[in-house]
């Protein structure tokens, strides 16, 4: 499919038409199809900043409509509407997949594959559609394709390493848990990352995964062991 089809797709999912279309032509970009390339010829960039969006429209949403659940349960929500899986099914949903460039080496690496590229398309678009529309559109977006999977019952369900430990961290030190990407290996189609997980400026625990957030999530469940919220080889619930 040539790039201006992808483009007008994405558009139309969005319900904008940009005024930068390189932003959208980045945003549906894989690593893999940008090797040797700048870092601004890939979608991460934008996947970083849409994370911080996502997350920052979702809490404000959930502070307005639930007025009487406090800080764990809502936190339990946010996570949860955030998580791989949820972005994963959300884009999937919309058509995304059949839209994002893969280079060679990341065709036919199957499903798990595309549940990662699916999460990571979706913030990628939230960003470029921010940078191009402004707030509200944006905001739009993101009620429109995540408020119908609010419900309070996800708060009551097993939450993730990441979301424990922040439960954990705001409630006996009145701080948040920050994540850091330490390092990146292997081919563009199964990289390796490695992050760490710091509180009040100290580290507290590292890990491993295929993607930015399984690092991350492994980083967390190495902390809860490391500062004793866990018994070791208990491991956290995870949603």
């Amino acid at each position: 499919m040539k790039m201006h089809r992808r483009v007008a797709a994405i558009e139309e999912i969005v319900g904008h038409h940009f005024d930068n279309k390189r932003l959208i032509e980045v945003a549906l970009t894989h690593p893999s199809a940008a090797e040797g390339h700048a870092v601004a010829d890939s979608y991460e960039r934008l996947e970083f900043l849409g994370d911080s969006i996502v997350g920052a429209m979702v809490a404000t949403d959930l502070y307005e409509r639930f007025p009487q659940m406090n800080e764990g349960e809502l936190t339990r929500l946010k996570i949860s509407l955030v998580s791989g899986p949820m972005l994963s099914e959300v884009a999937g949903e919309l058509g995304i997949g059949d839209l994002i460039v893969f280079g060679e080496s990341e065709k036919g690496t199957g499903a798990r594959g595309m549940r990662s590229a699916l999460e990571n398309v979706y913030e990628s678009i939230v960003g470029a559609l921010y940078l191009d529309a402004g707030y509200d559109i944006t905001h739009a977006f993101v009620k429109r394709t995540l408020g119908p999977h609010i419900s309070p019952d996800i708060a009551e369900r097993p939450i993730s390493p990441k979301s424990r430990l922040q439960e954990a961290t705001q409630r006996e030190l009145h701080v948040a848990p920050e994540y850091k990407l330490e390092a990146e290996s292997g081919p563009a189609h199964a990289p390796t990352f490695e992050a760490v997980v710091l509180v009040d400026g100290r580290r507290v625990g590292r890990g491993k995964g295929g993607s930015k957030k399984e690092a991350e999530s492994a980083a967390a469940s190495d902390a809860l062991e490391r500062m004793g919220y866990v018994k070791p080889g208990e491991g956290p619930d995870v949603s």
